[in-house]
């Protein structure tokens, strides 16, 4: 074998225990938490208007009885 490969090989092995012995301290961070907090705050929001709106027509209609 050539010395470049010998070398390669070697920077290769020592690459991969390297990498193989890194932990991640800590879990990522939520990036997308505020984003989801805030759609799942408007699908509420839309429900309520529509029960609202519900609620307006069947008086509507009891109205034209």
């Amino acid at each position: 074998m050539s010395r470049l490969a010998v070398f390669g090989l070697t920077m290769g092995a020592a690459l991969m225990l390297a990498l193989a012995g890194c932990k991640p301290s800590a879990p990522p961070p939520q990036i997308f938490k505020t984003q989801t907090d805030a759609l799942e705050k408007a699908k509420g929001v839309e429900q309520q208007l529509q029960q609202a709106q519900d609620r307006a027509k069947a008086a509507e209609e009891e109205q034209q009885k």
